[in-house]
């Protein structure tokens, strides 16, 4: 018992993150605490958890965070090229690991599928990108494709891309989605237009379109759903 109080007394302050986590499981250290594992170390005058409490400070939050680019982070004091890079092949790690939970049994039974799908991919990103998965008779996913990125608040696709790429993929039907950058799902009167001139372009081509899925930062909007198909 006394060894092990030495050890704990005599572990640096910025190794203790990894101290806490080795003792309670990664669930029970803060934000700021996993961020000091990554970065490993501090500078000189401050410890790997001061600094990640600065890098969350200038982030704003965990969402904004995962915006920053290489140069951004390089930016923030105590975070040089290689830590920066440290960081940001974590959160992209992370996010390759939600996407392949996913993907392990693509079917579609319902909107909400479609939403834990695709929005690890879209809920952050800055501009409208519009995908579609492509769906074979028992409703597996064959494909998916991002067909338009768009500016801040429109992604601009032609129904001739959506169902050249369905053809090619020989769909059987197809759902489509997009984000809004802003966060909020609420399907625009444009986004309205489009998913039934895809309906009614599906119609003519015999590939129907099941759905069409708006992603916001942790929410969705399913138009079917919503009686607007």
């Amino acid at each position: 018992m006394e060894s092990q109080t030495f050890m704990l007394r005599d572990i640096p302050h910025e190794d203790r993150p990894r101290e806490r986590m080795l003792q309670y499981g990664p669930e029970a250290v803060s934000n700021a605490e996993l961020l000091a594992i990554l970065l490993r170390t501090g500078t000189r005058s401050e410890s790997a958890l001061h600094v990640a409490h600065r890098v969350l400070q200038t982030a704003g939050s965990l969402r904004q965070l995962v915006d920053l680019s290489v140069s951004e982070f390089t930016q923030i004091k105590g975070i040089g090229l290689a830590k920066a890079i440290q960081l940001k092949a974590g959160m992209e790690l992370g996010r390759r690991l939600v996407l392949a939970r996913h993907m392990e049994s693509p079917v579609i039974k319902s909107p909400r599928d479609v939403s834990d799908m695709l929005s690890e991919q879209l809920r952050y990103l800055q501009k409208e990108h519009f995908v579609c998965l492509f769906l074979n008779t028992k409703n597996h996913v064959i494909a998916r494709e991002t067909l338009s990125i768009g500016s801040l608040n429109a992604a601009v696709v032609h129904p001739r891309e959506v169902f050249r790429a369905a053809i090619k993929c020989s769909s059987a039907s197809i759902i489509c989605a997009h984000n809004h950058p802003s966060g909020d799902p609420t399907p625009s009167t444009e986004d309205i237009q489009l998913t039934r001139r895809l309906v009614e372009a599906g119609n003519i081509v015999g590939i129907d379109v099941l759905d069409h899925i708006i992603i916001g930062d942790g929410k969705y909007v399913s138009l079917k759903e919503q009686g607007l198909i």
